[in-house]
C-alpha cells in the first residue's frame, strides 16, 4: 500500500523553500508515495505547479497559537478536522518557525509520524526543544546543525543530514546568456561579480559593495527582490558615498536564474553570521552547478558546500578586506576556470536533486519501518 505524505509550508509567495519542496515531491517514487501539500495561504507563483501535479492541495491553517494552554487541545482538534479525511500517514513540515502546535495537529489528524526540516541556525527559544521532542525525525541541512543542536542523546537518534540539492540539468555549464545582461548594461568587457539574494540585511550586501569599491576592474550585479525599503536605501547611499554608482547595478528579481548565472564571472554570497539564517544556501549551490567561481561567507551551510580554495573561496563574514582579496585572486581567468570546474563536480558528486530525493525517501522508509 502506498504511503500518504503531507508536506506543509506557509505559502509559495517567496517560493525559495517551496521550490525546493516541490523538487522533492515531483521525484518521489509514485509506486510508493502519495504526496499532498498544505499552505496556510494561497497566492504564490508555484500554486499552479502544485495544481498541475494532480495531488491534494489544501489551503488551511496547520498551526494554532500555543496560548492559552487550557484551550490548545480543543483548538488543535478543530484544526485537525480538515486533514483527517485524507488519512496522511507521514506529515513533513517545511515551516521555518519554532512552532510546536503543528505536530499536535498532525497526530490528531491521524498522522503516525511528524518530521520537520531545520532550515536555519536559529535556536533562541525553548519551543525549538519542544518541536524537536515531538518530531519523529529532523532533516538537518548542514553538519553544524547536527553538532550544535542535535548532538544530545535526547535528539541524536532523530536527526539526519539532508542537505539541499540542485537540478544539474537546469543549472549547468554552457547555458545561453539569454537575458542579454552584459549587452544591456554595457558590460561586455567587464569582470562581473554577482549575487542572487533578496535585498534584506542578513544577506550582507554592504560587505560586498565595500569589497567591490577596492577593485576598479570589478562590476557588481545585485539580483533580488527589494523586500526592505530602508535597507535598500542604505545600500544606494553606500554606493553613492563610495563613488561606484557606475559599477553597481540593482536589477531586481530575476526568474531565469540559470541565464543570469551564465553572465557572471564570479558569484558571491556574503551572508552575515550574526543572524544565523542560512541552512544550506541553494543560491550558492546553483552557482556552483553552473561552474561559476564562488566566494561565500565562512558560516554554517556554506562551509559544507565549499572546500576552501578548491571548489570555491570562504572568507570571514563582514570582512570587506578579506572578501576583496578573494575577489582579486579570482580575477585570474585560469583560476576561475579551475575553481568553477571543481565546484560543478562537487555538486554532481554530493548535491544533486537526485541525491536529496534519495535522502528524503531513505528518511521516510526509516520511520515507516522503525518509527
Amino acid at each position: 500500500m502506498k504511503t500518504r505524505i503531507l508536506f506543509t509550508i506557509p505559502n509559495f509567495i517567496t517560493a525559495g523553500s517551496g521550490g525546493a519542496m516541490l523538487n522533492i515531491i515531483r521525484r518521489l517514487d509514485p509506486a510508493i508515495y502519495e504526496p499532498g501539500v498544505c499552505v496556510s495561504r494561497r497566492g504564490g507563483r508555484l500554486d499552479r505547479e502544485v495544481e498541475a501535479l494532480g495531488i491534494p492541495f489544501i489551503e488551511a491553517p496547520f498551526t494554532v497559537p500555543a496560548l492559552p494552554y487550557a484551550t490548545l487541545p480543543a483548538r488543535a482538534w478543530t484544526a485537525a478536522r480538515v486533514f483527517r479525511p485524507y488519512r496522511f500517514e507521514i506529515w513533513h513540515s517545511f515551516h521555518y518557525s519554532d512552532d510546536y502546535t503543528e505536530p499536535l495537529i498532525a497526530r490528531l489528524a491521524g498522522a503516525k509520524r511528524w518530521v520537520f526540516t531545520k532550515k536555519n541556525m536559529n535556536w533562541k527559544h525553548r519551543s525549538w526543544y519542544m518541536r524537536t521532542l515531538l518530531a519523529s525525525r529532523v532533516a538537518a541541512q548542514n553538519t553544524d546543525m547536527l553538532s550544535e543542536f542535535f548532538s544530545s542523546p535526547l535528539f541524536r537518534y532523530k536527526a539526519r543530514l539532508v542537505p539541499r540539492g540542485v537540478d544539474t540539468t537546469k543549472f549547468r555549464v554552457g547555458i545561453e546568456p539569454r537575458l542579454g545582461l552584459r549587452r544591456r548594461l554595457h558590460l561586455e568587457d567587464k569582470l562581473v561579480v554577482g549575487t542572487v539574494a533578496h535585498l534584506v540585511p542578513v544577506k550582507g550586501h554592504q560587505t560586498l559593495i565595500e569589497a567591490i569599491a577596492r577593485h576598479p576592474q570589478l562590476v557588481l550585479v545585485l539580483a533580488g527582490k527589494p523586500l526592505d525599503e530602508a535597507y535598500v536605501a542604505e545600500l544606494h547611499a553606500l554606493v553613492a558615498k563610495l563613488g561606484i554608482a557606475d559599477r553597481v547595478h540593482f536589477i531586481g528579481d530575476v526568474e531565469d536564474v540559470p541565464a543570469l548565472l551564465a553572465e557572471l564571472d564570479i558569484f558571491c554570497l556574503p551572508t552575515l553570521a550574526k543572524l544565523r539564517q542560512e541552512g544550506c544556501p541553494v543560491a550558492l549551490l546553483e552557482a556552483m552547478a553552473c561552474g561559476r567561481a564562488c566566494v561565500a561567507s565562512d558560516i554554517p551551510g556554506a562551509r559544507d558546500l565549499i572546500e576552501h580554495e578548491r571548489s570555491g573561496w570562504l572568507v570571514p563574514p563582514e570582512d570587506p578586506t578579506r572578501l576583496a582579496a578573494a575577489l582579486g585572486a579570482l580575477a585570474s581567468p585560469a583560476l576561475r576556470a579551475q575553481i568553477g570546474a571543481a565546484a560543478r563536480k562537487r555538486v554532481e558528486d554530493h548535491y544533486s536533486i537526485e541525491r536529496e530525493t534519495l535522502a528524503h525517501m531513505a528518511l521516510y522508509d526509516e520511520i515507516r519501518s522503525h518509527g
